[in-house]
Protein backbone atom coordinates (compact mmCIF):
# COMPACT_ATOMS: atom_id res chain seq x y z
CA UNK A 1 0.00 0.00 0.00
CA UNK A 2 2.53 2.44 0.93
CA UNK A 3 4.73 1.34 -2.19
CA UNK A 4 1.54 2.50 -4.37
CA UNK A 5 1.17 5.85 -2.62
CA UNK A 6 4.44 6.33 -2.80
CA UNK A 7 4.85 5.69 -6.83
CA UNK A 8 1.16 7.65 -7.51
CA UNK A 9 3.09 11.04 -5.36
CA UNK A 10 6.08 10.19 -7.62
CA UNK A 11 4.23 10.29 -10.65
CA UNK A 12 2.77 13.41 -10.52
CA UNK A 13 5.68 15.45 -9.48
CA UNK A 14 7.30 14.15 -12.67
CA UNK A 15 4.44 15.15 -14.45
CA UNK A 16 4.65 18.85 -12.84
CA UNK A 17 8.20 18.72 -13.76
CA UNK A 18 7.28 18.12 -17.45
CA UNK A 19 4.79 20.76 -17.70
CA UNK A 20 6.26 23.66 -16.21
CA UNK A 21 3.84 25.89 -18.67
CA UNK A 22 0.96 24.12 -17.64
CA UNK A 23 1.43 25.32 -14.05
CA UNK A 24 2.36 28.65 -14.52
CA UNK A 25 -0.94 29.49 -16.57
CA UNK A 26 -2.83 27.88 -13.72
CA UNK A 27 -0.99 30.48 -11.60
CA UNK A 28 -2.18 32.88 -13.73
CA UNK A 29 -5.22 32.23 -14.06
CA UNK A 30 -5.62 32.45 -10.11
CA UNK A 31 -4.22 35.51 -9.66
CA UNK A 32 -6.08 37.01 -12.55
CA UNK A 33 -9.13 35.40 -10.65
CA UNK A 34 -7.86 37.11 -7.62
CA UNK A 35 -7.73 40.80 -9.74
CA UNK A 36 -11.04 40.38 -10.67
CA UNK A 37 -12.94 40.04 -7.69
CA UNK A 38 -14.79 43.08 -6.18
CA UNK A 39 -12.99 46.07 -4.58
CA UNK A 40 -15.85 48.40 -3.79
CA UNK A 41 -19.13 48.01 -1.48
CA UNK A 42 -20.79 49.98 0.36
CA UNK A 43 -18.88 51.96 3.28
CA UNK A 44 -19.14 55.09 5.02
CA UNK A 45 -15.94 57.47 5.33
CA UNK A 46 -13.42 56.41 8.67
CA UNK A 47 -14.74 59.99 10.20
CA UNK A 48 -17.61 59.92 9.35
CA UNK A 49 -20.61 60.33 12.77
CA UNK A 50 -21.92 56.71 11.19
CA UNK A 51 -18.99 55.26 11.67
CA UNK A 52 -18.17 53.40 14.54
CA UNK A 53 -14.73 52.04 13.89
CA UNK A 54 -12.88 54.78 14.34
CA UNK A 55 -9.79 54.63 16.83
CA UNK A 56 -8.70 57.97 18.44
CA UNK A 57 -5.82 56.76 20.04
CA UNK A 58 -3.30 58.21 17.58
CA UNK A 59 -5.18 62.22 18.16
CA UNK A 60 -4.71 61.62 21.68
CA UNK A 61 -1.34 60.95 21.61
CA UNK A 62 -0.95 63.92 19.49
CA UNK A 63 -2.58 65.59 21.67
CA UNK A 64 -0.75 64.92 24.28
CA UNK A 65 2.93 65.79 22.72
CA UNK A 66 1.48 69.04 21.50
CA UNK A 67 0.40 69.84 25.15
CA UNK A 68 3.91 68.82 26.21
CA UNK A 69 5.23 71.01 23.58
CA UNK A 70 3.22 74.43 23.95
CA UNK A 71 3.44 73.70 27.57
CA UNK A 72 7.49 73.57 27.61
CA UNK A 73 7.80 76.15 25.46
CA UNK A 74 5.72 78.46 27.89
CA UNK A 75 8.16 77.19 30.64
CA UNK A 76 11.82 77.53 28.82
CA UNK A 77 10.02 81.24 28.09
CA UNK A 78 9.69 82.16 31.93
CA UNK A 79 13.30 80.54 32.30
CA UNK A 80 14.65 82.65 29.84
CA UNK A 81 12.37 85.85 31.04
CA UNK A 82 12.91 85.93 35.01
CA UNK A 83 15.97 83.19 35.48
CA UNK A 84 15.53 80.55 37.71
CA UNK A 85 13.29 81.45 40.68
CA UNK A 86 12.96 78.35 42.99
CA UNK A 87 14.31 79.11 46.39
CA UNK A 88 13.04 76.56 49.37
CA UNK A 89 14.68 78.47 51.57
CA UNK A 90 12.47 82.03 50.70
CA UNK A 91 9.37 79.99 52.07
CA UNK A 92 10.54 78.76 55.16
CA UNK A 93 12.03 82.47 56.13
CA UNK A 94 8.61 83.67 55.18
CA UNK A 95 6.62 80.69 57.14
CA UNK A 96 9.01 81.82 60.44
CA UNK A 97 8.69 85.52 59.60
CA UNK A 98 8.96 86.78 63.62
CA UNK A 99 6.36 87.96 65.12
CA UNK A 100 3.92 87.37 62.34
CA UNK A 101 3.37 83.69 62.88
CA UNK A 102 2.44 84.16 66.55
CA UNK A 103 -0.94 84.40 66.14
CA UNK A 104 -1.79 81.69 63.81
CA UNK A 105 -0.19 78.90 66.41
CA UNK A 106 -1.86 80.45 69.07
CA UNK A 107 -5.09 79.85 67.44
CA UNK A 108 -3.69 76.39 66.73
CA UNK A 109 -3.60 76.14 70.58
CA UNK A 110 -6.57 77.57 70.94
CA UNK A 111 -8.52 74.71 68.89
CA UNK A 112 -8.01 72.53 71.44
CA UNK A 113 -9.62 74.85 74.06
CA UNK A 114 -12.84 74.52 71.55
CA UNK A 115 -12.39 70.46 71.20
CA UNK A 116 -12.65 70.12 74.94
CA UNK A 117 -15.54 72.29 75.01
CA UNK A 118 -17.52 70.12 72.80
CA UNK A 119 -16.72 67.24 74.33
CA UNK A 120 -17.97 68.59 77.73
CA UNK A 121 -21.20 69.88 76.75
CA UNK A 122 -21.71 65.87 75.13
CA UNK A 123 -20.94 64.45 78.63
CA UNK A 124 -23.26 66.66 80.41
CA UNK A 125 -25.90 66.33 78.29
CA UNK A 126 -25.36 62.09 78.04
CA UNK A 127 -25.80 62.37 82.15
CA UNK A 128 -29.05 64.48 81.85
CA UNK A 129 -27.30 67.54 83.23
CA UNK A 130 -29.00 70.24 80.83
CA UNK A 131 -31.91 70.16 78.64
CA UNK A 132 -31.54 69.05 75.34
CA UNK A 133 -32.49 72.45 74.13
CA UNK A 134 -29.51 73.96 75.91
CA UNK A 135 -26.72 72.17 74.62
CA UNK A 136 -28.07 72.86 71.36
CA UNK A 137 -27.52 76.44 72.28
CA UNK A 138 -24.11 75.86 73.82
CA UNK A 139 -23.06 73.80 70.59
CA UNK A 140 -24.12 76.78 68.31
CA UNK A 141 -22.22 79.26 70.52
CA UNK A 142 -18.83 76.87 70.83
CA UNK A 143 -19.55 76.57 67.09
CA UNK A 144 -20.08 80.46 66.63
CA UNK A 145 -17.04 81.32 68.63
CA UNK A 146 -14.49 78.70 66.49
CA UNK A 147 -15.79 80.61 63.29
CA UNK A 148 -15.55 84.12 64.27
CA UNK A 149 -12.20 83.27 66.07
CA UNK A 150 -9.65 83.40 63.19
CA UNK A 151 -11.37 86.89 61.76
CA UNK A 152 -10.95 88.68 64.52
CA UNK A 153 -7.38 87.71 65.12
CA UNK A 154 -6.78 88.35 61.69
CA UNK A 155 -8.29 91.79 62.34
CA UNK A 156 -6.66 92.66 65.36
CA UNK A 157 -2.87 91.56 64.57
CA UNK A 158 -0.33 91.37 61.57
CA UNK A 159 -0.62 87.48 60.37
CA UNK A 160 1.31 85.27 58.20
CA UNK A 161 -0.46 85.03 54.99
CA UNK A 162 0.46 81.65 54.16
CA UNK A 163 0.17 80.53 57.98
CA UNK A 164 -3.50 82.46 58.48
CA UNK A 165 -4.90 80.37 55.61
CA UNK A 166 -3.55 77.46 56.77
CA UNK A 167 -4.71 78.01 59.69
CA UNK A 168 -8.34 79.22 58.34
CA UNK A 169 -8.82 75.56 56.00
CA UNK A 170 -8.07 73.84 59.60
CA UNK A 171 -10.76 75.51 60.96
CA UNK A 172 -13.16 75.12 58.21
CA UNK A 173 -12.91 71.33 59.12
CA UNK A 174 -12.65 71.29 62.57
CA UNK A 175 -16.32 73.12 61.99
CA UNK A 176 -17.52 70.46 59.66
CA UNK A 177 -16.31 67.82 62.13
CA UNK A 178 -17.83 69.12 65.42
CA UNK A 179 -21.09 69.51 63.84
CA UNK A 180 -21.01 66.14 62.43
CA UNK A 181 -20.33 65.02 65.90
CA UNK A 182 -22.63 66.79 67.50
CA UNK A 183 -25.28 65.45 65.12
CA UNK A 184 -24.69 62.05 65.63
CA UNK A 185 -24.39 61.87 69.11
CA UNK A 186 -27.94 63.62 69.03
CA UNK A 187 -29.47 61.27 66.92
CA UNK A 188 -27.90 58.83 69.44
CA UNK A 189 -29.88 60.26 72.25
CA UNK A 190 -32.89 60.32 70.06
CA UNK A 191 -33.05 57.01 69.23
CA UNK A 192 -32.28 55.80 72.93
CA UNK A 193 -35.43 58.27 74.10
CA UNK A 194 -38.17 56.96 71.77
CA UNK A 195 -36.44 53.39 72.41
CA UNK A 196 -35.33 52.59 68.82
CA UNK A 197 -31.80 51.27 69.28
CA UNK A 198 -29.26 52.85 65.99
CA UNK A 199 -27.10 51.38 64.48
CA UNK A 200 -23.46 51.88 65.08
CA UNK A 201 -20.99 49.72 62.79
CA UNK A 202 -22.23 48.89 59.15
CA UNK A 203 -21.37 46.34 57.39
CA UNK A 204 -17.78 47.26 55.28
CA UNK A 205 -15.53 44.76 52.96
CA UNK A 206 -14.27 42.27 54.64
CA UNK A 207 -10.21 43.60 54.04
CA UNK A 208 -11.21 46.53 56.11
CA UNK A 209 -12.47 44.83 59.03
CA UNK A 210 -10.96 45.08 62.35
CA UNK A 211 -10.50 41.34 63.86
CA UNK A 212 -13.18 42.37 66.42
CA UNK A 213 -16.03 40.76 67.95
CA UNK A 214 -19.05 42.31 68.04
CA UNK A 215 -18.97 42.43 71.93
CA UNK A 216 -16.40 45.11 71.82
CA UNK A 217 -18.14 47.50 69.88
CA UNK A 218 -18.20 50.87 71.27
CA UNK A 219 -21.69 51.97 71.63
CA UNK A 220 -23.21 55.36 73.03
CA UNK A 221 -22.34 57.14 75.34
CA UNK A 222 -19.26 55.04 76.14
CA UNK A 223 -17.85 56.88 73.03
CA UNK A 224 -17.52 60.37 74.64
CA UNK A 225 -14.04 60.28 75.32
CA UNK A 226 -10.73 62.26 74.37
CA UNK A 227 -9.15 59.63 72.79
CA UNK A 228 -12.43 58.96 70.76
CA UNK A 229 -12.98 62.83 69.75
CA UNK A 230 -9.35 63.42 68.61
CA UNK A 231 -8.79 60.47 66.73
CA UNK A 232 -12.29 61.29 64.45
CA UNK A 233 -10.53 64.92 64.45
CA UNK A 234 -7.38 63.43 62.66
CA UNK A 235 -8.96 60.74 60.73
CA UNK A 236 -9.14 61.83 57.07
CA UNK A 237 -13.38 62.42 57.23
CA UNK A 238 -15.62 64.70 57.58
CA UNK A 239 -18.56 62.10 58.87
CA UNK A 240 -18.66 60.57 62.43
CA UNK A 241 -19.60 57.48 63.67
CA UNK A 242 -19.25 55.30 66.84
CA UNK A 243 -17.14 52.62 65.09
CA UNK A 244 -14.93 53.50 62.29
CA UNK A 245 -13.92 50.72 60.12
CA UNK A 246 -10.35 49.88 61.00
CA UNK A 247 -7.29 47.92 59.40
CA UNK A 248 -5.56 45.20 61.14
CA UNK A 249 -2.22 46.81 61.16
CA UNK A 250 -0.12 49.50 59.76
CA UNK A 251 1.79 48.90 56.30
CA UNK A 252 5.68 50.83 56.73
CA UNK A 253 6.51 50.73 53.28
CA UNK A 254 2.74 52.47 52.69
CA UNK A 255 3.05 54.76 54.87
CA UNK A 256 6.89 55.35 53.79
CA UNK A 257 5.82 56.07 50.02
CA UNK A 258 2.96 58.52 50.33
CA UNK A 259 5.18 60.46 53.12
CA UNK A 260 7.62 60.66 50.22
CA UNK A 261 5.31 61.19 47.74
CA UNK A 262 3.98 63.87 49.68
CA UNK A 263 7.16 65.65 50.60
CA UNK A 264 8.39 65.48 46.94
CA UNK A 265 4.91 66.88 45.04
CA UNK A 266 4.86 69.21 47.63
CA UNK A 267 8.34 70.99 46.53
CA UNK A 268 7.29 71.07 43.30
CA UNK A 269 4.20 72.71 43.78
CA UNK A 270 6.25 75.59 45.80
CA UNK A 271 8.40 75.24 43.06
CA UNK A 272 6.26 76.03 40.47
CA UNK A 273 4.38 78.57 42.38
CA UNK A 274 7.39 80.56 42.92
CA UNK A 275 9.10 80.33 39.17
CA UNK A 276 5.32 80.39 36.96
CA UNK A 277 2.30 82.04 39.17
CA UNK A 278 4.30 85.01 41.22
CA UNK A 279 5.93 86.16 38.15
CA UNK A 280 3.07 86.04 36.21
CA UNK A 281 0.70 87.57 38.58
CA UNK A 282 3.44 90.48 38.95
CA UNK A 283 3.58 90.77 35.59
CA UNK A 284 -0.22 91.64 35.55
CA UNK A 285 -0.29 94.20 37.42
CA UNK A 286 -0.10 97.05 35.17
CA UNK A 287 -2.78 95.63 32.48
CA UNK A 288 -5.09 95.60 35.85
CA UNK A 289 -4.68 98.93 36.77
CA UNK A 290 -5.11 100.31 33.37
CA UNK A 291 -8.29 97.66 32.68
CA UNK A 292 -6.89 96.99 29.54
CA UNK A 293 -9.06 94.03 28.92
CA UNK A 294 -7.21 92.70 26.06
CA UNK A 295 -4.40 92.14 28.43
CA UNK A 296 -5.74 91.42 31.17
CA UNK A 297 -7.60 88.39 29.60
CA UNK A 298 -4.20 87.32 27.89
CA UNK A 299 -2.54 87.34 31.16
CA UNK A 300 -5.23 85.36 33.14
CA UNK A 301 -5.24 82.61 30.12
CA UNK A 302 -1.49 82.67 30.57
CA UNK A 303 -2.08 82.08 34.22
CA UNK A 304 -4.72 79.21 34.00
CA UNK A 305 -2.58 76.68 32.44
CA UNK A 306 0.15 76.46 35.50
CA UNK A 307 -2.71 77.31 38.02
CA UNK A 308 -4.53 73.93 37.07
CA UNK A 309 -1.26 72.02 36.83
CA UNK A 310 -0.47 73.01 40.26
CA UNK A 311 -4.28 72.57 41.28
CA UNK A 312 -3.59 68.79 39.71
CA UNK A 313 -0.94 68.13 41.56
CA UNK A 314 -2.37 69.42 44.83
CA UNK A 315 -5.02 67.33 43.87
CA UNK A 316 -2.93 63.81 43.92
CA UNK A 317 -0.75 65.13 46.79
CA UNK A 318 -3.81 66.31 49.28
CA UNK A 319 -6.45 63.65 48.44
CA UNK A 320 -4.54 60.60 47.74
CA UNK A 321 -0.88 60.98 49.12
CA UNK A 322 -1.48 62.65 52.35
CA UNK A 323 -5.42 61.20 53.63
CA UNK A 324 -3.85 57.37 52.71
CA UNK A 325 -0.88 58.44 54.55
CA UNK A 326 -2.94 59.91 57.40
CA UNK A 327 -5.59 56.65 57.12
CA UNK A 328 -2.86 54.09 57.01
CA UNK A 329 -1.15 55.84 60.21
CA UNK A 330 -4.78 55.79 62.13
CA UNK A 331 -5.85 52.59 60.65
CA UNK A 332 -8.78 54.24 59.16
CA UNK A 333 -10.53 51.42 56.69
CA UNK A 334 -12.14 53.52 54.44
CA UNK A 335 -10.24 55.18 51.90
CA UNK A 336 -13.11 55.99 49.54
CA UNK A 337 -11.72 59.83 49.16
CA UNK A 338 -12.06 60.91 45.17
CA UNK A 339 -14.09 59.00 42.32
CA UNK A 340 -13.35 59.36 38.86
CA UNK A 341 -14.34 63.00 38.32
CA UNK A 342 -12.36 63.35 35.39
CA UNK A 343 -14.69 61.74 33.07
CA UNK A 344 -17.78 63.77 34.90
CA UNK A 345 -20.76 65.06 32.07
CA UNK A 346 -22.12 67.19 34.29
CA UNK A 347 -21.60 69.53 37.18
CA UNK A 348 -22.74 67.48 39.66
CA UNK A 349 -21.26 64.21 39.40
CA UNK A 350 -18.41 66.73 39.31
CA UNK A 351 -18.51 67.88 42.69
CA UNK A 352 -19.91 64.13 43.69
CA UNK A 353 -16.78 62.39 42.84
CA UNK A 354 -14.02 64.82 43.49
CA UNK A 355 -13.88 65.29 46.71
CA UNK A 356 -16.16 62.78 48.74
CA UNK A 357 -15.26 63.14 52.32
CA UNK A 358 -17.06 66.86 51.74
CA UNK A 359 -19.43 65.16 49.43
CA UNK A 360 -20.70 62.81 52.55
CA UNK A 361 -20.90 65.37 54.66
CA UNK A 362 -22.82 67.46 52.60
CA UNK A 363 -25.30 64.71 51.96
CA UNK A 364 -25.58 63.06 55.23
CA UNK A 365 -26.05 66.85 57.04
CA UNK A 366 -27.53 68.95 54.65
CA UNK A 367 -28.99 67.35 51.61
CA UNK A 368 -30.90 64.69 53.52
CA UNK A 369 -31.87 66.84 56.38
CA UNK A 370 -33.66 69.41 54.29
CA UNK A 371 -35.26 67.24 51.40
CA UNK A 372 -37.13 65.28 54.90
CA UNK A 373 -38.04 68.13 56.29
CA UNK A 374 -40.02 69.11 53.24
CA UNK A 375 -37.63 71.05 50.62
CA UNK A 376 -37.14 70.80 47.03
CA UNK A 377 -34.17 68.87 45.68
CA UNK A 378 -33.59 71.84 43.76
CA UNK A 379 -33.32 73.94 47.11
CA UNK A 380 -31.49 71.19 49.25
CA UNK A 381 -28.57 71.60 46.45
CA UNK A 382 -29.31 75.09 46.35
CA UNK A 383 -28.23 75.25 50.12
CA UNK A 384 -25.27 73.06 49.72
CA UNK A 385 -23.42 75.18 46.63
CA UNK A 386 -23.81 78.24 49.60
CA UNK A 387 -22.31 76.76 52.24
CA UNK A 388 -19.44 75.79 50.21
CA UNK A 389 -19.31 78.92 48.66
CA UNK A 390 -19.32 80.57 51.84
CA UNK A 391 -16.06 78.48 53.38
CA UNK A 392 -14.32 79.05 50.01
CA UNK A 393 -14.55 82.43 51.18
CA UNK A 394 -13.97 82.41 54.34
CA UNK A 395 -10.40 80.50 53.51
CA UNK A 396 -9.56 83.31 51.19
CA UNK A 397 -10.43 86.32 51.83
CA UNK A 398 -10.09 86.32 56.13
CA UNK A 399 -6.53 85.98 55.33
CA UNK A 400 -6.12 88.70 53.05
CA UNK A 401 -8.20 91.15 54.79
CA UNK A 402 -10.21 91.52 51.55
CA UNK A 403 -13.81 91.16 50.83
CA UNK A 404 -14.45 90.67 47.00
CA UNK A 405 -16.22 87.65 47.22
CA UNK A 406 -14.97 86.36 44.00
CA UNK A 407 -14.93 82.87 45.61
CA UNK A 408 -18.48 83.14 46.60
CA UNK A 409 -19.75 84.64 43.37
CA UNK A 410 -18.07 81.61 41.58
CA UNK A 411 -19.35 78.96 43.24
CA UNK A 412 -22.67 80.31 43.20
CA UNK A 413 -22.42 80.47 39.64
CA UNK A 414 -22.24 76.79 39.45
CA UNK A 415 -25.75 76.28 39.40
CA UNK A 416 -26.76 78.36 36.40
CA UNK A 417 -23.71 76.51 35.06
CA UNK A 418 -24.75 73.13 35.64
CA UNK A 419 -28.52 73.83 34.63
CA UNK A 420 -26.65 74.61 31.49
CA UNK A 421 -24.30 71.98 30.95
CA UNK A 422 -27.26 69.25 32.32
CA UNK A 423 -29.81 70.66 29.38
CA UNK A 424 -27.76 71.56 26.77
CA UNK A 425 -24.63 69.43 26.79
CA UNK A 426 -24.30 65.99 26.76
CA UNK A 427 -21.39 63.32 26.43
CA UNK A 428 -17.75 64.31 25.64
CA UNK A 429 -19.27 68.08 24.81
CA UNK A 430 -20.59 67.82 28.63
CA UNK A 431 -17.38 66.57 29.75
CA UNK A 432 -15.33 69.58 27.71
CA UNK A 433 -17.21 71.83 29.39
CA UNK A 434 -15.97 70.21 33.03
CA UNK A 435 -12.50 70.63 31.86
CA UNK A 436 -13.14 74.29 30.80
CA UNK A 437 -15.12 75.45 34.04
CA UNK A 438 -11.68 73.68 35.99
CA UNK A 439 -8.99 75.65 33.78
CA UNK A 440 -10.46 78.87 33.89
CA UNK A 441 -13.66 79.73 36.18
CA UNK A 442 -12.61 78.88 39.73
CA UNK A 443 -9.53 78.49 39.83
CA UNK A 444 -8.66 82.57 38.01
CA UNK A 445 -11.39 83.55 40.76
CA UNK A 446 -8.45 82.23 43.65
CA UNK A 447 -6.20 84.53 41.12
CA UNK A 448 -8.46 87.58 41.45
CA UNK A 449 -7.90 87.82 44.89
CA UNK A 450 -4.23 88.14 44.67
CA UNK A 451 -4.24 90.44 42.00
CA UNK A 452 -6.02 93.11 43.92
CA UNK A 453 -3.95 92.26 46.96
CA UNK A 454 -1.12 92.97 44.52
CA UNK A 455 -2.15 96.20 43.76
CA UNK A 456 -3.66 96.96 46.78
CA UNK A 457 -0.64 96.79 48.27
CA UNK A 458 2.20 97.35 45.63
CA UNK A 459 0.57 98.97 43.00
CA UNK A 460 2.65 102.08 43.71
Amino acid sequence: MSANLSDTSLRKRNQNESNPRESDSVSKIHNIMQLTDPCHEIKESLLSKSNNEINSRGFLNLALVLLVLSNLRVALNNVITFGILIDPGKWTAILMQNPLYRPTFLLLIALNIFITIALYIEKIVAKKRISEKRANHLIVANIGVILISPIIVNILFECNLLLSSFVCGIYSVVILKLISYHSVNGWCRTAIRYGKPIATFREVKQEYLKIIDTKNLVHYPNNLSVCDIYYFLYAPTLCYQINFPQTPRIRIRFVLTRLIESAVLLQIIVGLIQQWIIPGVMNSLEPFQDMEYSKIISRLLLLAVPNHIIWLIFFYTFFHSFMNLMAEILRFGDRDFYHDWWNSESVDQFWQKWNIPVHKWCVRHVYKPLVYRGYSRFHASCAVFIISAFFHEYIVSIPLKMLEIWSFAGMLGQIPFAIFVSTCLRSNAANVAIWLHLIIGQPLAILMYYHDYYVMHFAK
